[in-house]
């Protein structure tokens, strides 16, 4: 049952065709996200595409201790804790009705619909190229946090900067960090703008200075993969 449902090297013919049922059905499930009103048809195919969830978390938590060998009795504890087992959870529990009946609340704030977006992180477990993406961050992660901490003290100290600069342009020190944040990207949505000559200098610079940052991620990443192809090959 192990072999079937955990991903392997291809050579297995029902676990190849176990996987492509389990994408399908991934695909199947997010469709109705497309839509702003569901369907009769729409719900019974969310009914369908979530009992094939429950029943393939179920087998992959009896199975756990195939997953983590080296500790058999603690693997059915470990398991439901694991990044990819809090996923399956996530993507069954906006379409049980007993979660669905206590998210009133989160309903009127479509949450429990938004929930169901995560399934597509389900297919992490049946892609290889995705699996290689995976790993290319993995060997990759202490560059890129480097990276995300260079940004995020960037984006602090503009915004702390252009915040004292040009106080009258923004409400609240969150707005001057939403700024920060789309000046680093260089989107310039233009809602929230400095309307003062010290306030533009800031916005040159903060975008000059963010596309350089934002450009460091996609260099890191690419040559990962690089590596990572090359190594495979």
């Amino acid at each position: 049952m192990y072999g079937i449902i955990e991903p392997g090297d291809g050579s297995n013919t029902l676990s190849k065709i176990y996987d492509y049922i389990m994408i399908v059905t991934i695909i199947v499930s997010v469709i109705p996200l497309f839509f702003k009103h569901e369907s009769t048809f729409f719900r019974a195919s969310d009914k369908v595409t979530v009992s094939i969830f429950i029943i393939d978390y179920l087998l992959r938590l009896i199975t756990a201790d195939y997953k983590y060998s080296r500790k058999k009795v603690f693997s059915f504890i470990r398991y439901p804790f694991s990044f990819m087992a809090i996923i399956d959870l996530i993507a069954i529990l906006p379409s049980v009705s007993i979660v669905n009946n206590s998210l009133k609340l989160f309903k009127m704030l479509r949450m429990a619909r938004a929930m169901r977006v995560l399934r597509i992180f389900k297919t992490f477990r049946y892609s290889k190229n995705i699996a290689i993406i995976v790993k290319v961050f993995n060997s990759s992660k202490e560059a890129l946090s480097a990276v995300c901490m260079l940004a995020a003290l960037y984006i602090v100290v503009s915004a702390l900067i252009v915040f004292n600069v040009e106080p009258n342009s923004f409400n609240n020190f969150f707005e001057a960090i939403y700024w920060a944040t789309v000046s680093l990207t260089t989107v310039g949505y233009g809602d929230i703008y400095p309307v003062s000559t010290a306030g533009r200098i800031v916005t040159m610079i903060s975008s000059v200075f963010g596309i350089a940052i934002v450009a460091l991620p996609a260099g890191i990443i690419t040559a990962g993969y690089m590596n990572e192809i090359n190594n495979k090959e």
